[in-house]
């Protein structure tokens, strides 16, 4: 008797309720990244013990690192999609083809980008226009950091091939190894302990990049070690079959992930540019509230796998309904981490004693303008996140984010910022109101769909594909 196929076993399992569905999916990816939000929180309070500058030098040099890992990272969610489909296809040779080849690519694109960016890294920063004495503590921070690029992007590309290979647990383990490594390393190396010297503000960069080498190594050994999940071998022939695709899926998100994340960096320079205590403001209010607003992170991936699967099915009502379902639990979790992230908000001065009143006082009315739109924030997670990418409308997308940061956002954060009485508030209003103008464009993309003819395209292209 054969073996039943995925499929089958699927559909012979328990029935579960919709919600239950939505958590199994949606739990472990908001869980694994609030752990890694809550590191970079931590990391930060052991930074704020040095003092205001050295708070506005790790935010002024990560947004710009940053910007790095977030684009790059888009080829770990490329990796993931072509491995799951040669995994759910039996092909294994496929699998270790896909894998190999993006991870030789992962090292050279990290390496190449890494040289210039280390060189250059003095006059990229200047151009952010920070205070002199920043600016100077965060070019040391910066070469460290970037040194984290290429094991941080084999992290990105191992977790996506295990996900894809039904080892969902295993990158949450690693996550939380990485975070209890560099909070020990990051106190020890920052203000020195036994035999570790204490070397300041870019001890914490130092902390940042053993803790990415030793999760790649981690997640390399649960793949290629005794388990056997996949094989090192590259392709005989032509890399053209797992490139070509891989660019179509990683570029689009690739662009996204760009134009957010420069689009972060850019307020930041608006911020230096009003002062280093708006700098370090903004930095505490941005962390914090990244611990928030990750916290539905998982919705979007729920939303991506949940209609997908009706889509395929040529089940149009039930994308819909999965998406009214995912959409009224955003809202709901919206809203109470938003009340929490303001809440938040009273901790700063024991959290940070060392950055002065004035940085707590900006951080908190930042957060409380910040926590007003969570729900905004969320929504363009589902629908900008996961909704349009997986009805194929990359361009809404785009749309959305260039339009909601570089038309909107920006220009009012250096018009309010520096050229009215509002200054730093403006800076924040501004970044609010980008956020809603992305919602209102996603939702105009959003009503565009046309959910039964979609699903009957998809259903049809299963069925050609199947014969």
């Amino acid at each position: 008797m054969s073996a039943p196929s995925p499929s089958e076993s699927f559909q012979s399992s328990p029935p579960r309720t919709p919600n239950r569905e939505i958590a199994e999916l949606a739990i472990p990816v908001s869980l694994e990244m609030v752990i890694q939000l809550v590191l970079t929180f931590i990391n930060q309070m052991i930074v704020g013990r040095l003092g205001e500058v050295a708070v506005a030098a790790v935010g002024l040099s990560g947004s710009l690192s940053f910007l790095f890992f977030v684009t790059l990272g888009a080829i770990g969610s490329g990796t993931s999609i072509l491995i799951a489909r040669r995994f759910g296809a039996g092909d294994t040779a496929g699998v270790n083809h896909t894998l190999s080849v993006t991870v030789v690519l992962s090292l050279v694109l990290g390496a190449v980008l890494t040289a210039p960016t280390m060189l250059g890294s003095g006059a990229i920063l200047r151009l952010a226009g920070g205070a002199p004495d920043v600016t100077e503590a965060a070019i040391p921070y910066l070469r460290v950091v970037m040194l984290a690029l290429v094991p941080g992007m084999l992290g990105w590309v191992l977790t996506g091939a295990l996900r894809s290979l039904g080892r969902t647990r295993t990158p949450l383990v690693a996550t939380i190894l990485t975070v209890l490594l560099e909070v020990v390393l990051a106190y020890a190396l920052v203000f020195g302990f036994g035999p570790l010297p204490k070397l300041g503000l870019v001890g914490a960069a130092w902390a940042i990049l053993f803790a990415n080498v030793f999760k790649a190594l981690f997640l390399a050994y649960q793949i290629y070690g005794p388990r056997h999940l996949a094989a090192f071998a590259l392709p005989r022939g032509g890399w053209g079959s797992i490139t070509g695709p891989l660019f179509a899926i990683s570029a689009p998100l690739a662009f996204t992930e760009f134009a957010w994340s420069l689009g972060g960096f850019l307020y930041n320079a608006v911020f230096a540019r009003v002062g280093t205590a708006a700098l370090a403001a903004a930095g505490i209010a941005g962390t914090l509230e990244g611990i928030f607003i990750v916290a539905s992170f998982g919705l979007m991936s729920a939303a991506t796998v949940l209609i997908g699967r009706s889509l395929g099915a040529g089940d149009g009502a039930g994308a819909r309904a999965w998406l009214g379902r995912i959409s009224r639990l955003g809202l709901v979790t919206g809203l109470g981490f938003g009340v929490l992230f303001a809440v938040s908000g009273l901790l700063v001065p024991s959290l940070f004693p060392k950055v002065g009143a004035e940085v707590h006082h900006i951080a908190l009315v930042g957060i409380l303008i910040n926590a007003a739109t969570q729900v905004f924030k969320v929504r363009n997670m589902i629908v900008g996140g996961g909704v349009l990418p997986g009805v194929g409308d990359g361009k809404g997308v785009i749309v959305g984010d260039v339009v909601g940061a570089f038309v909107v956002g920006l220009p009012l954060a250096i018009y309010l910022g520096l050229y009215t009485p509002l200054g730093v508030w403006g800076v924040f209003l501004a970044r609010s109101l980008e956020e809603v103008t992305k919602a209102l464009i996603f939702e105009w993309r959003r009503r565009q769909v046309n959910w039964d003819k979609l699903a009957q395209e998809h259903k049809g292209k299963e069925v050609a594909a199947a014969h």
